[in-house]
């Protein structure tokens, strides 16, 4: 007796045959996501946005406006560019300056 194929079955032989064996994943490229110093935000603004909007702990926050406050700049993280533009958008939300840039 010959064997009814079902359409479903066929779809997901058909789907299955169009997809290469092996799907060559590659990493987004990295970014850094740069926090400036100025002279207009308190160290508690700053620190509370860093806990607001970043994974970050309180410790890592306080080092990280610290060096900020002492350097000029503190690296804060490191992300793909979409989400590093978006982290960019939001600090400049809450009137802080944080940059992006390829981490090479």
């Amino acid at each position: 007796m010959k064997e009814k194929k079902t359409a479903a079955a066929t779809r997901t032989q058909n789907a299955t045959a169009i997809l290469p064996d092996k799907a060559e994943t590659r990493p987004l490229p990295p970014y850094k996501v740069l926090l400036h110093n100025d002279d207009r935000n308190t160290f508690e603004h700053v620190i509370e946005t860093i806990l607001m909007l970043t994974p970050l702990r309180q410790a890592d926050a306080i080092t990280r406006t610290n060096e900020a406050h002492e350097k000029g700049m503190s690296l804060l993280l490191v992300t793909h560019k979409e989400r590093a533009e978006l982290y960019a958008e939001q600090f400049a939300s809450r009137q802080l300056t944080v940059t992006i840039e390829a981490d090479e």
